[in-house]
């Protein structure tokens, strides 16, 4: 995915995109995977580390307590988000507004054989030294089973619905406006209940992104954006800088942030 200095260019001189301005069923989902998750990257091998850790933390603290209902919200072409909650939960919601990727989400979840086998190089990272993955067997098989692939968009959520919830590389990929970042940010963990933990994963000062032949609009945040819009709805949050340089042009890294939604 290469983002041409001059498409930059026009977009900016063409002012902030809303997300609404978008056709996002345009969006190449097989493309996205190719170029994304055909292989597993040092990038997401660090994301699995710190988020993996995270969840199986929050079960060693609270042992007796499971997660009846999570989301995955833009789930895109991409599973390891649902993967990274599947010890913890019954029901994963993936959260998905363009039918380009809910039809890919589904042939997904259809294939005779399960998922697409890229994604047990993702599981092999998850289940290194961590118990709660490896009481699994067959996680892509559990996955077709516990996961269902629901329309809709990040500012359509309802509060208070799920107990544990990922979004990565969402709110800052969906708009040029900080203000819509913010507010999409803020939904997805009110989204959540009270106390219920959370990963989000971030493009670091994106300047918008192509997949296959259209370019879609990007925000550019860093920590304290990150920071500010997680305020009044997040507790201990923590930041986690991500280093990445090679997955295509215009961006300055990754971050991942994991935390709890406030009462």
């Amino acid at each position: 995915m290469v983002n041409p200095a001059g498409a930059a260019q026009a977009e900016s001189a063409a002012g902030p995109r809303l997300n609404e301005d978008v056709d996002w069923d345009l969006f190449d989902s097989a493309a996205y995977f190719a170029h994304n998750y055909s292989t597993l990257r040092p990038d997401d091998g660090e994301i699995i580390r710190i988020v993996a850790d995270f969840f199986q933390q929050q079960k060693q603290q609270w042992p007796d307590t499971w997660r009846p209902k999570a989301i995955d919200v833009g789930a895109g072409a991409n599973l390891y988000p649902a993967l990274t909650m599947l010890p913890f939960t019954g029901e994963i919601t993936l959260y998905e507004r363009a039918s380009s990727n809910r039809a890919w989400l589904t042939t997904q979840m259809e294939q005779p054989d399960g998922p697409s086998p890229t994604w047990k190089q993702f599981w092999a990272e998850m289940i290194r030294g961590r118990s709660a993955y490896q009481t699994i067997n067959d996680p892509l098989n559990l996955l077709t089973r516990r996961a269902r692939v629901v329309k809709g968009s990040v500012y359509g959520l309802q509060p208070d619905q799920y107990d544990i919830g990922t979004m990565f590389f969402v709110a800052e990929s969906i708009t040029t406006r900080d203000d819509e970042f913010e507010r999409a940010t803020r939904m997805f963990v009110n989204s959540l209940r009270p106390h219920a933990p959370f990963a989000a994963a971030f493009m670091k000062n994106s300047s918008g992104y192509r997949v296959g032949g259209n370019t879609f609009p990007a925000c550019s945040v860093d920590e304290n954006d990150i920071l500010r819009a997680l305020s009044g709805v997040a507790r201990d949050v923590t930041i986690n800088p991500v280093e990445s340089n090679d997955l295509r042009d215009g961006y300055g890294g990754m971050i991942v942030v994991t935390g709890r939604k406030k009462m």
